[in-house]
């Protein structure tokens, strides 16, 4: 049976098989409670059941009585209890697979938009350019012999349209992948950052990291890359701390909401804390903070935001590690 049909089938069937007006399931999107298969018309009375998947509330099943003074036997609840709990594991199942559905759809959406980013980039950047270089050249050719000064100086133009080019290129490579990951391995790139932020912005920012990392998916030094860079950034401009330090640790899953998502994997954790003057009261994430959650997201990770106690604040990014 498809996902998509798997609660609309136990809501029908359990409403047919007990004769029962209304039958519904509401599974739960963050705060709220969203009815997502129904069966007949809602009652004024009904009787609600939570749906769990091992200790993690998923929603709720909503079923009314045959009549309004004919409530369910202790028989009744027992099985309608049954059902609920086989429900939950279904329930969670559709709700696996949607997410999974989502997050293929906003990676797909994601290539796209790159791949027309460098569309955009070489057709309109580069390639003008290029096309340009060509025909000076020429030009510069043929003033060789009847003007010398004017090929010297239309050939200094072409030099420093050649560097523009190659830093084009340059940041084309970059936005791909950051060449220091390369260059340097992901600890040591980010201990570039964090030298580079204390020597030219007065802030100074400590590294914590182990010796040795395993071999990590590209997709994760990436993301862990440029998480950090773009909270430095935040430090740098907003928050007016003294003191930064990045935390970089492989640990197993701790609490319940990693433990069951992630039950044998590592995760790698990064965290960013500053001594800073901390979140606004009613804080908002912009688009820094919004990627920094997105590429989280992406990974099937989390990024949490949080005010620390003594002053500042704290990102604590969670990446799932493969299995070996």
């Amino acid at each position: 049976m498809a996902s998509g049909a798997m609660l609309p089938t136990i809501v029908e069937t359990v409403a047919q098989a007990l004769k029962l007006p209304y039958t519904a399931i509401a599974l739960r999107q963050g705060e709220t409670l969203t009815t997502v298969a129904s069966y007949g018309l809602p009652q004024q009375e009904s009787v609600v059941l939570p749906l769990v998947y091992q200790t993690e509330p998923i929603g709720q099943f909503m079923l009314a009585p045959r009549a309004p003074n004919e409530p369910f036997t202790p028989a009744d609840r027992q099985l309608l209890e049954d059902i609920a709990h086989q429900a939950g594991i279904a329930a969670y199942a559709v709700r696996l697979t949607t997410d999974l559905q989502l997050s293929r759809e906003r990676l797909v959406t994601a290539r796209e938009e790159e791949r027309r980013r460098l569309r955009r980039d070489l057709h309109d950047g580069l390639g003008p350019l290029l096309a340009s270089q060509t025909l000076k050249l020429d030009a510069a050719r043929n003033l060789f012999t009847q003007n010398p000064p004017a090929a010297e100086r239309l050939l200094v133009e072409l030099k420093a349209q050649t560097q523009t080019i190659i830093a084009n290129i340059r940041r084309l490579v970059y936005d791909l992948r950051p060449p220091a990951l390369d260059e340097l391995g992901l600890v040591s790139a980010l201990r570039e950052q964090a030298a580079h932020y204390s020597e030219f912005n007065g802030l100074h920012v400590s590294m914590e990291a182990p010796e040795q990392l395993p071999p990590l998916p590209a997709a994760v030094e990436v993301a862990v890359y440029r998480i950090a860079l773009e909270a430095l950034t935040n430090v740098a401009r907003h928050a007016h701390a003294r003191t930064c330090c990045i935390r970089l640790t492989l640990t197993a899953p701790a609490d319940a909401d990693h433990k069951q998502a992630n039950q044998r994997q590592n995760m790698l954790c990064l965290e960013i804390l500053d001594d800073g003057v901390g979140l606004p009261k009613h804080y908002q994430g912009g688009v820094g903070m919004t990627s920094m959650r997105e590429r989280a997201a992406e990974l099937g990770g989390s990024c949490l935001v949080e005010p620390v106690m003594a002053g500042g604040t704290r990102i604590l990014v969670r990446l799932p590690l493969p299995e070996e």
